[in-house]
């Protein structure tokens, strides 16, 4: 069987997971991109980057199920990663609510 995809989505889903944790480690509004710091004030920047990290682990659940399923069978894989990914966005989107 070839995992290759579910190798790289794992690694993806990894890189995001490390990075979401090191912001909810950090709560430093500075380690967010340029742009976003630039386009978002918000009241609270310690609170905000707690929020944003959790949205952010949230959305990279999605290839790390889709990399589990992947071991099984790609397409279904890839179907998975579609739904998952519109769930976990929407999830996110709920938890960025509670703090703006």
């Amino acid at each position: 069987m070839d995992y290759g995809y579910s190798i790289l989505m794992g690694i993806f889903s990894a890189a995001i997971l490390l990075y979401a944790g090191l912001m909810a480690v950090t709560k430093s509004y500075r380690i967010l991109p340029a742009r976003a710091t630039q386009s978002v004030k918000p009241k609270d920047e310690k609170r905000y980057v707690a929020q944003l990290a959790k949205a952010v682990a949230a959305a990279a659940l999605s290839p790390a199920v889709s990399a589990l399923t992947g071991i099984w069978n790609v397409i279904a894989a890839l179907i998975v990663l579609v739904v998952s990914g519109i769930f976990f966005i929407w999830l996110g989107t709920r938890i960025m609510r509670k703090v703006q």
